[in-house]
């Protein structure tokens, strides 16, 4: 999780302080925009595993390692069990497929702009 945060989740949100009576509002963000962004339109590198004659195993990250998380979940074998018995696959490739990757993005920044606007202007009034 630390790993996710320091990477991806401050690389959007940044490095500053939130006050916690901000919190529902941007859980609301992640929820509607970052979440569906990493999750269905965000390219991700997954590792492959090489064991060398010694034994001692190294890890590449082949041009065919790049997928996003959805990706990577249909190519796995049986992906319906890794699901909550509401959610299918289909489901959630139709909805990857709704908008494209640099509409999501889009959303994304403007969204977050919106969210810190909002913020800024409320602590400067209460400053």
């Amino acid at each position: 999780m630390e790993t996710k945060n320091g990477a991806v989740v401050r690389k959007h949100l940044g490095y500053s302080h939130i006050p916690q009576h901000f919190a529902a509002e941007v859980n609301v963000f992640c929820r509607d925009y970052l979440n569906p962004y990493l999750n269905f339109h965000r390219p991700c590198l997954f590792a492959e595993e090489i064991v060398d004659a010694k034994g001692k195993r190294k890890k590449r990250y082949p041009c065919k390692g790049v997928m996003t998380p959805l990706e990577k979940l249909a190519n796995l074998p049986e992906p319906e069990r890794y699901l909550k018995a509401a959610i299918t696959l289909s489901g959630l490739q139709r909805e990857a497929t709704r908008i494209s990757d640099n509409e999501a993005a889009r959303r994304l920044n403007q969204a977050r702009v919106v969210l810190f606007r909002s913020i800024n202007r409320r602590l400067k009034r209460s400053a």
